[in-house]
């Protein structure tokens, strides 16, 4: 089959690759109904992110089973499935302790960006759907693989209640999803900061009731503002970079906590500045399979609509251009049609 590899810094190609099989009785084989392009694709992508050979991209996936290993019972073939972006059991120490992105037997999933993919541990990691989704909730049930998740579990982590004020930092698809999130765990105010208009509209949407266009100290000064002096009582850090995970925390009231979830890229944190601040932090990689039922029944209902984050929709073969449009922001994010 063609699937998406990563050759170096702005190369990426469509190309021909060994079809997925069974290696293990705990695996699955889908067909996507649709995959996407991550923000997190654009590290490698630019180059932020080395990598020594070439590299199967893609890790947000939903579709249909086609082929399970001896050792899978709770999903079968003809079954549409949705997965995290990590891999688990489900059933170790740290799944039952709602942390299956730690799992004892972790992978991180790869070449989803294909017709068809591997799933190990589907047993843990696979949720089905009652019956085949109509084809417009395909987008909303692929973001729950990984970017809703991801947004949501930022406000969990910032222990988002209802009555918050709450502060989004980062207006790319997953800091959408946290706007999602914390409008849909009654949030009062959730003030964003972007400085995009077709981001802040549809943050608008999501439920965001303030928009700050201002970056550091200055951005940190409206928000202090905006909350009388006194910062958010919950912030979601939703990029990754030292500028923005100070940002965050600078913006929190002393109790309230930071869910950070932006993979962190040269990130350094001085314990004399937290120790005084009072500001918790939580974070890491999304446990995506904790969320998911809720999450797809969500969207099976059609209570929540996380699928208008795809702004840019492409045929898989041309997904070098959903690449190019996302680094040069021109999208927000990319839906890949299988």
């Amino acid at each position: 089959m063609l699937a998406t590899v990563l050759h170096g810094p702005g190369d990426v190609r469509y190309e021909p690759v060994e079809d997925p099989q069974i290696l293990k009785p705990t695996d699955a084989i889908i067909r996507l109904a649709a995959t996407c392009v991550c923000g997190s694709d654009l590290w490698p992508y630019r180059g932020l992110q080395p990598t020594s050979a070439p590299t199967a991209m893609g890790h947000e996936y939903c579709g249909v089973v086609v082929e399970v290993g001896g050792a899978v019972k709770t999903v079968r073939p003809g079954q549409f499935v949705v997965g995290s972006f990590c891999l688990s059991d489900n059933s170790c120490p740290h799944c039952r302790f709602g942390f299956p992105s730690s799992c004892e037997q972790r992978e991180f999933m790869s070449g989803a960006q294909a017709p068809y993919a591997r799933i190990p541990l589907a047993d843990g990691t696979l949720v089905a759907t009652p019956e085949l989704p109509p084809d417009d909730l395909i987008p909303s049930l692929l973001a729950t693989s990984d970017v809703l998740g991801t947004g949501w579990y930022a406000a969990d982590a910032a222990n988002v209640r209802p009555g918050a004020t709450v502060a989004v930092v980062g207006d790319g698809a997953v800091g959408l999803m946290g706007v999602l999130a914390a409008h849909r765990m009654g949030a009062d105010r959730i003030i964003i900061m972007s400085r995009h208009k077709t981001r802040q509209d549809l943050a608008l949407e999501f439920g965001a009731t303030d928009i700050v266009p201002e970056r550091g100290a200055d951005g940190v000064a409206r928000v202090r503002e905006l909350t009388a002096g006194v910062g958010a009582d919950a912030v979601l850090e939703c990029v990754g970079t030292q500028d923005s995970m100070e940002q965050a925390i600078r913006c929190a009231r002393p109790g309230a906590m930071v869910g950070y979830v932006g993979v962190p890229h040269g990130v350094r944190l001085d314990g004399q500045t937290l120790f005084f601040s009072q500001t918790g932090l939580m974070g890491g990689p999304a446990p995506v399979r904790r969320f998911l039922p809720h999450l797809i029944d969500l969207v099976l209902s059609r209570k929540i609509n996380p699928g208008k984050v795809f702004d840019l929709e492409l045929p898989i073969a041309d997904v070098a251009e959903g690449y190019r449009a996302m680094d040069e922001r021109r999208a927000i994010k990319t839906l890949l049609r299988v």
